[in-house]
């Protein structure tokens, strides 16, 4: 059998199943993969093959806080690898999506005086999940500066 990086579509499909399977498992509502989420997973070498696949949809079934898969849930080597969006409506979604998210971020931390916990409440965002867009986001030192 080849390698899952060279089997076309192979790699959503088996993504979409290892989804249903551990939403299911973890009793979670979730409607798929964003835009964002599905390029990184398409475009992603897969070096451990269909066992990587699976651990990263488990790994973001389990993080992920909306009801779709964002390239933030997966591991922080699919955001490395992702290629950039495409342009016009794609890349401004993303840009005002990644814009409004720290926004949000900011606002909850000036509420929070600082707090991740109290932020992360605020937000009704668990605080890993914080940390980890926190880091994603590379908003750590804007944040320091302001707080």
């Amino acid at each position: 059998i080849p390698p899952l990086r060279e089997r076309g579509g192979d790699a959503m499909v088996l993504a979409h199943w290892f989804l249903t399977r551990y939403a299911r498992e973890f009793g979670r509502r979730l409607r798929g993969f964003d835009p964002g989420a599905t390029r990184a997973i398409e475009t992603h070498a897969w070096p451990g093959n269909v066992r990587e696949l699976e651990n990263a949809i488990e790994r973001a079934v389990v993080l992920g806080a909306g009801e779709w898969i964002l390239p933030e849930d997966l591991a922080d080597d699919f955001l490395d690898a992702a290629p950039p969006a495409e342009t016009g409506e794609a890349s401004n979604y993303h840009d005002a999506l990644r814009a409004k998210k720290i926004e949000l971020i900011r606002g909850a931390f000036r509420e929070a005086r600082g707090s991740y916990t109290e932020a992360a409440r605020l937000l009704q965002v668990h605080p890993n999940y914080l940390h980890r867009l926190i880091r994603n986001l590379e908003i750590k030192e804007l944040l320091e500066r302001e707080g």
